[in-house]
This record gives C-alpha cells, sequence and structure tokens, in this order.
C-alpha cells in the first residue's frame, strides 16, 4: 500500500516551521507543547494518555521539553518496538538579516527571497514551487511532521502492527543535546514499564545534493562519529620588542591548524566512505585588551568525524599533530632568531624551548601526585562554583577554562600543550549486518526503498553513515566501554557539566538508519525542502520499512 499523505504532512510542516523554536530559546517548549497537543487529541492517545510524555530535560539551564508518544499494535503480542526520533529545534536566523521577521514564514519568504536575487538556481527552485523555504523546513520539521503523521495513521490503524512504535520529538540537537539524552530516560522507563524490546531507531534529519549535478536522494544507515579535540597552548610572554624572549602561543596554535585543518590523512574510512578532514571551529587568545605583550596562553579546537576510529585513537593521533605542531614551531623560531642574529651582526645561541605536550589524562594525573588531595579538592570546588554562578556557560568555554586553573598548580612554567575533548560526544554507529537486528533492518529499508522507488522520479540511494552530526548518535553505544572511559578521562567538565549517558544508551543499543528530509542549504538563508519526496516518499519508505520490521 501506497500511504496519500502529502498534503497533510505539508500543512503540519508548515504549522510547525511557524513556530520560532531557536536553540536555547522559550520557543523549544513552545513547540514541543504544540506537538504534545496534536497527539492529545487523537481519540487513541485520549484512550490511552499513559502512552503519551511531555517530558521536561533533566538537569538543563532552561525550560525545554520532549514528546513520546507511543501506539501499541494489535495484530500480534509481539514487544518488538521502533523508535521514530527528530528534534525540534533550529539554529538562529540572524543569517536572515532584514528578513529576519520572516524566517518562519514559508508562505511570505520565497517572494522576499527571489527579490533579492540570490542566483539562478535558487531563483529556479523558488520559481518551481517545489520547495518549501523557512528556518527549519528541512532541518528538520518536516521530518517531525511525517512521524507525526504516521503515529497519527498507526493510532488508527493498530492491526497493521505485530509490535510498537514510539516516536521522540526531541529538543537541543543544535546545541548539547539535553533532549535526546532525557529522552533516553524515559525509554529506559517504558522499556521496563511495557517490558519492551527495542529494535531499530528511525531518524528523519535531512540530506541535501553531494554536489550542482547530484539528482540523488539519499538514505544512511548507520551515521557520522564526531569528538572535538581542544588544545590548551600556553607560551611565554614577552615584550614586542623582544620578539625572541618569548614564545607565542597563537603561533602554535596557527602550526597546528595549518597541521589539522583539512588534512586528509586525519579523514577516516569505513566501508568505502570518507568522512571529511577536521576543521577549526575556534581558535583564541585569552588578551581582553591590547597591549603590546604577547599572549600568555592560548586554545583552538576542531571538528573530527569518524566512521571507525574510536576516541582513543583520535585523542592520539591529535597528541601526534601537538608534538609535530611544538617541534615544527621551535625550529621555524631557531632558523628565525639565527637569520636576525646574521642580519644585524648578534651572536646566535639557541632558544631554549622543548616540547611537552600533555593529555588532559597526564596533565591531571601529574599535577595530582606532585600536589595531592589539596589540588584535587581545590578543582572540584572550582568546578562546582563555575557551574553554580554561571550555569548557562558554554560546555567548550567550561572545559577550558579548567584546564586554565590546573595549570595555575603547575610549577614548571615554561611552554605546554594540554589536550582534552571539550564536547558532546556523537558515538559513531556502523552497520555491518553483525547482528540479526541490523541484518533486519538493513533487508527491510532496501526492500521499502525498493518500493517507493516506483513512485519517484529520482535515484533514491542508501549510503553507510550519516555525514552529519545528528542525535541518531545517542542510540548505541558505538565504542567500546574501555574506549569510553578513556574519553571520560579526557574530558575536564565529566560528571558535573557533561557525562555521555553510557548506561542509558546501553539500555537502547539499536541499529540506527535516517529516512529523512530532503532539501539544500540547511542552516543558510534560502533553506529549503523538497516537498514532494519529504512529504509523500519519505513517510512512505519509513512505512514500508516499519511494516517490515514488525510484521
Amino acid at each position: 500500500m501506497y500511504l496519500n499523505c502529502f498534503a497533510e504532512v505539508k500543512e503540519l510542516t508548515k504549522e510547525l516551521v511557524q513556530v520560532p523554536s531557536i536553540v536555547k530559546t522559550a520557543g523549544e517548549a513552545e513547540i514541543a507543547k504544540r506537538v504534545h497537543q496534536f497527539y492529545s487529541e487523537l481519540p487513541y492517545f485520549q484512550a490511552n494518555p499513559d502512552q503519551l510524555l511531555l517530558q521536561r530535560t533533566v538537569d538543563d539551564e532552561i525550560e525545554r521539553y520532549n514528546v513520546l508518544a507511543m501506539v501499541k499494535g494489535t495484530k500480534g503480542n509481539s514487544k518488538r518496538t521502533i523508535i521514530l526520533m527528530g528534534h525540534l529545534d533550529t539554529v538562529g536566523v540572524d543569517d536572515f538579516g532584514t528578513l529576519k521577521e520572516y524566517a518562519f514564514d514559508p508562505d511570505r519568504l520565497p517572494q522576499l527571497l527571489r527579490e533579492m536575487d540570490l542566483g539562478d538556481e535558487i531563483n529556479r527552485d523558488i520559481d518551481s514551487g517545489e520547495y518549501m523555504f523557512g528556518r527549519g523546513a528541512l532541518d528538520m520539521k518536516s521530518g517531525v511532521a511525517g512521524h507525526m503523521w504516521l503515529i497519527r495513521y498507526f493510532s488508527e490503524h493498530p492491526e497493521e502492527l505485530d509490535g510498537n512504535i514510539i516516536a521522540v520529538s526531541e529538543c537541543d540537537e543544535e546545541d548539547n543535546s539535553h533532549g535526546i539524552i532525557s529522552a533516553l530516560k524515559a525509554l529506559k522507563e517504558w522499556k521496563e514499564k511495557y517490558d519492551l524490546e527495542y529494535i531499530a531507531a528511525i531518524n528523519a534529519d535531512y540530506s541535501t545534493p553531494y554536489h550542482a549535478e547530484d539528482e540523488n536522494r539519499y538514505v544512511y544507515f548507520g551515521t557520522i562519529g564526531k569528538l572535538l579535540p581542544t588544545f590548551y597552548v600556553v607560551g611565554r610572554e614577552t615584550h614586542v620588542g623582544q620578539a625572541y624572549g618569548g614564545l607565542n602561543p597563537n603561533l602554535i596554535v596557527a602550526e597546528l591548524t595549518r597541521l589539522i585543518e583539512l588534512n586528509p590523512e586525519l579523514c577516516d574510512e569505513a566501508q568505502g566512505e570518507v568522512t571529511i578532514p577536521p576543521m577549526s571551529l575556534k581558535q583564541s587568545d585569552f588578551k581582553d585588551a591590547y597591549t603590546v605583550q604577547t599572549p600568555i596562553a592560548a586554545y583552538a579546537y576542531y571538528n573530527v568525524f569518524t566512521h571507525s576510529m574510536s576516541p582513543r585513537e583520535i585523542m592520539a593521533k591529535m597528541k601526534e599533530k601537538a608534538v609535530e605542531a611544538f617541534e615544527n614551531v621551535i625550529a621555524y623560531a631557531n632558523d628565525s632568531y639565527k637569520r636576525f642574529c646574521e642580519m644585524g651582526g648578534h651572536t646566535f645561541t639557541k632558544l631554549p624551548w622543548q616540547v611537552r605536550v600533555y593529555t588532559w589524562e597526564e596533565f591531571y594525573q601529574r599535577l595530582s601526585t606532585i600536589h595531592g588531595e589539596k589540588f584535587e579538592e581545590h578543582l572540584k570546588k572550582f568546578i562546582a562554583e563555575m557551574d553554580r554562578n554561571d550555569p548557562t556557560l558554554d560546555l567548550r568555554e567550561f572545559n577550558v577554562r579548567i584546564v586554565g586553573e590546573t595549570f595555575k598548580w603547575e610549577r614548571d612554567k615554561s611552554p605546554v600543550i594540554v589536550l582534552f575533548n571539550s564536547s558532546t560526544y556523537f558515538a559513531r554507529i556502523e552497520m555491518t549486518g553483525r547482528t540479526e537486528e541490523e541484518r533486519l533492518l538493513l533487508a527491510s529499508v532496501k526492500e521499502a526503498v525498493e518500493v517507493v522507488q516506483d513512485h519517484s522520479d529520482k535515484p533514491i540511494v542508501t549510503k553507510m553513515f550519516y555525514p552529519y552530526i545528528s542525535d541518531s548518535s545517542f542510540m548505541a553505544l558505538g565504542d567500546e566501554w574501555d574506549e569510553l572511559a578513556a574519553l571520560e578521562r579526557n574530558t575536564p567538565a565529566w560528571g558535573r557539566k557533561y557525562a555521555h549517558p553510557v548506561a542509558d544508551i546501553a539500555a537502547i543499543n539499536v541499529p540506527v538508519v535516517n529516512i529523512g528530509t530532503y532539501g539544500k542549504d540547511g542552516h543558510k538563508l534560502t533553506e529549503r525542502v523538497h516537498m514532494k519526496h519529504t512529504f509523500e516518499h519519505i513517510p512512505n519508505i519509513t512505512y514500508q520499512t516499519i511494516k517490515r520490521l514488525l510484521a
């Protein structure tokens, strides 16, 4: 059966887009309540209110919610359960400039963009009438709308399911994933309460063409992983008139970026697919005003994607790059000084700098060995007070400040690099068919794609890794326990500001597939979703997959 869902999914999408739900704003709570209201008005949930939950996020600095809705099939007595997932929040709209007030207006926005003449491709897409524009239309409210439609459909036809489906509409995907981390706890509770057997998760996050001539539509098994290696660099300050009397940490950071940014050697390959190379997301020193003194310290962090590498392997590779950067800067500084001396007729003596690189685990252990319990208690108190006094402080900044405070206890004040992880960890999930659940999901999705391909004039292609970070990473562990322990030991804020929810994930631990929205320019002014594929084909691929998994 092929579902006629286009018009209703389109209308639901428009309703969701019109709610400004920018991450870390009150809009996140508003849109969750809208979704909850949609479900609560369905006769099924009026008869089964305990299967609908508006869940406030746990240990969060602002008020926001997830929505969980479960339909229990009546075809048989199976406990097998599929999780549908999608996020409700969006990135901000500053990029819209003078059009900010229209960013969430799919009716008015296209014409206003047309008047800006943003290029032939965008003008063609506007004129075609095939796309819906607006912040969140592609990423990814149209995916949530499709799941809402399917939950309504199955609530009216539970006899088609030998098992259950749960739709999770989560907040905070665009920042620190409070939403899905909290939702895991609810899923774990429902697993115990209803004796559920989770077998798969279907995300509906967005996809785009890989290049201008790419007409494929994509379904992705598994997902890419992400780590944020961060380098805290302490130099030796000096007056600019004594350039060789110090070592500028900005120079070391610049060399780190040269070695890491866009370096294909740091790409990760698995199953014939390759990650994008690392990129710098921030580099800065700590000077807050102009002086003619060089900075004392600086830091940088880099986005690193993974398909097969574990956190331990990434940290090892990044430490190698830190050592290489330090060696290169020392050699460069000595060569520069030598040539300067030759030009000025001065006597050259080799500069005193030596390579010093630690991981956070190594650096903390070093200071703990030197200072003992006094140091450990001081750092615990510092972390607790910082969290209490500034609960909204960015997680990355929080970790950096911990390392900065720690360095005050270092007796050796010579230049050093401390390497650590400073952000939410997104696990890689690779599907190889090693388990029965993986084999069943792989086969079911491929069969579903074949059915819907007959209704699509564009090729629908399956790939093995969703290429963007997403909440799919929280549906399975991805790595062995000892690898995750290594991650813990190298994240300064672990246990206070952040902890990867290993136990909660282990209770779910299912293979994942992204059967998601399709369009162009996610996170851009011209964000748009292709309506035919997203409002019709995607719900049907998801429907066909569910029917095969819960046959």
